[in-house]
């Protein structure tokens, strides 16, 4: 059983640095810098920021499906993220240090199960999510805030 984690398209948010202030809060996003080096995860690197690094804060909807599952929130994009990552069987460093709730969904869109995943334990929680069938994919959020980390699927 192998999966695969692949961060946001960058040239769905590529036109937002090209915004000013003005145009970004016509959006409900904001420009800002990373206060430190962890706490700013990038969904299209699946990195955290580096401290002073540019992203937008933006509203996204993560799990746009025709059920009472749909759902929204914010999230960060790094200006220099220019290609999505994309992490096999191993999860990618923004999980790392950092308890998860990971959602479970059929094929439908429908909630199944769900697991919280201290730190460390996102590789096993993944893996028996999976165990069964009904699950097509997982949305892992990060447990705290509750933004959207990253979407999961079988590979």
């Amino acid at each position: 059983m192998t999966y695969r984690i692949t961060g946001l398209s960058s040239a769905a948010f590529a036109p937002l640095f090209a915004l000013d202030d003005a145009g970004l809060a016509s959006l409900n996003a904001r420009r800002v810098r990373a206060e430190a080096d962890r706490g700013f995860p990038c969904r299209v690197s699946l990195v955290d920021a580096a401290q002073g690094e540019s992203l937008i804060l933006l509203h996204h909807v993560s799990h746009d499906v025709a059920t009472p599952f749909r759902a929204a929130y914010a999230i960060h994009v790094r200006e220099q993220a220019r290609e999505s990552a994309v992490h096999v069987d191993v999860p990618p460093p923004v999980f790392a240090g950092r308890t998860l709730s990971l959602r479970g969904f059929d094929a439908q869109g429908m909630l199944r199960d769900a697991r919280l995943a201290c730190p460390g334990e996102a590789d096993a929680a993944i893996r028996a999510l999976f165990e069964s069938g009904a699950i097509a994919y997982i949305h892992g959020h990060y447990a705290a805030p509750g933004c959207v980390a990253a979407r999961i699927d079988r590979s």
